[in-house]
């Protein structure tokens, strides 16, 4: 006589569902029944850090919809995501599960994909660097003023592109007192604001510490071109910044700091300048070479080359950088950088994207496309450029 799995008692259901480890599994595990889905909460609270999903450019078929790649499962994932899709919206980071979603007005929205949460961070026009902001300066609605002193302007548009990335310290859905910072594109500054303020305000002294930030037990890092760390605290109303001087000056085209484990990773990206050929014209794009891996040893301190991840692997690119256990998941590899294109406007112009991602395998120093782009092709992608969005229930 066979068993009737969907008759299982529900503390039983609900002990199974407390140890799956992955998102997917969960979702497949509340799809094999009415009885299994009512005995589980709709949203688990007890999951690790997942995988990141590949958000993909918004699709004419889909308008209102955003399709994630799934590595783990090789399929592709569509959520509801009405809020990116238009095209003058513009995301500037992914940050604990969160997109950071900008458009042609002053609003910086947070929102989570999975569970449709919002919030809003205070507005452009509260920037510590705007002088004025006044939507009937049609074309010069913002009055900026520079570090020397100097007011120039921009427009809608000017304004949304100058923000390089904003990062999170905590999830907002499990920390309310969280804080949020954002790398300006221009001129390499820092500003910062904490959940509930009304402004943004600048970090004195870490000005060029612009190429990427994380977060890492109560402090941010910020990296400059050439590895300098500075260690910045908010917490308070006046902001401390402890600038590490490394004696290994590193040379390359792109920084990111990767918290791993108990060390502080740092990967640098090296770009070459390519012709790419269509029928009736060329045209240039910048194309990833290699990366290089150094942890930062803090006696000295100094940046010392790393020649193996061994297990771990990283995501990098406009998202929070991320570095997780290749053997926790399927469908991917340690010893690994995973990396999207977050330097590209340049590298888009109408139809002549040409999206720079893929999987740096390090112990070879050969780049294999993402199964979901087929690297070295004529394929193109729409724009916004792809983005590594950790999926995060609550």
């Amino acid at each position: 006589m066979g068993v009737d799995w969907t008759k299982l008692p529900p503390e039983l259901l609900e002990s199974i569902s407390e140890n799956l480890k992955l998102y997917s599994d969960y979702l497949s595990f509340r799809a094999v029944c009415r009885g299994w889905r009512s005995s589980t909460p709709k949203t688990p609270s007890h999951l690790p850090p997942q995988l990141p999903w590949l958000m993909l450019p918004p699709s004419q078929s889909y308008q209102s919809h955003r399709a994630f790649y799934d590595l783990s499962t090789n399929k592709l994932r569509f959520l509801s995501l009405p809020e990116s899709s238009n095209p003058n919206k513009r995301h500037c980071g992914s940050s604990h599960g969160w997109l950071v979603v900008l458009d042609e007005s002053p609003s910086i929205l947070l929102l989570n994909p999975l569970s449709r949460a919002k919030l809003h961070l205070p507005s452009l026009s509260s920037f510590p660097n705007v002088h004025s902001f006044n939507y009937s300066h049609v074309g010069k609605e913002y009055s900026l003023r520079s570090p020397s002193g100097d007011l120039y302007t921009r427009n809608l548009r000017q304004m949304r592109d100058s923000i390089k990335k904003i990062v999170l310290s905590v999830n907002p859905s499990k920390e309310l007192r969280f804080v949020a910072i954002a790398i300006l594109n221009q001129t390499g500054e820092l500003v910062y604001c904490k959940n509930g303020d009304d402004s943004w305000r600048f970090i004195p002294g870490a000005q060029s510490y612009s190429e990427d930030v994380i977060y890492c037990e109560g402090l941010f890092y910020a990296v400059d071109k050439h590895g300098g760390i500075a260690i910045c605290d908010v917490h308070d109303d006046s902001p401390k910044v402890s600038i590490v001087q490394t004696r290994t000056q590193l040379d390359g085209d792109m920084q990111y700091l990767i918290n791993s484990g108990d060390e502080l990773l740092l990967i640098t990206r090296h770009l070459d300048l390519e012709f790419s050929f269509e029928p009736h014209q060329s045209y240039l794009v910048y194309r990833t070479k290699r990366f290089e891996v150094s942890r930062l040893v803090w006696s000295g301190p100094h940046w010392e080359r790393v020649k193996s991840l061994y297990d771990k692997m990283v995501f990098i690119g406009e998202n929070s950088s991320l570095s997780l256990s290749a053997s926790d998941f399927t469908g991917c590899m340690g010893n690994c950088i995973y990396f999207t294109d977050d330097y590209s406007e340049s590298n888009y112009d109408g139809s002549l994207g040409e999206h720079d991602i893929g999987i740096y395998k390090l112990w070879d120093g050969s780049i294999e496309p993402l199964p979901c782009y087929p690297r070295n092709s004529f394929f193109r992608m729409g724009w916004p450029t792809p983005l590594w969005v950790t999926p995060t229930p609550c």
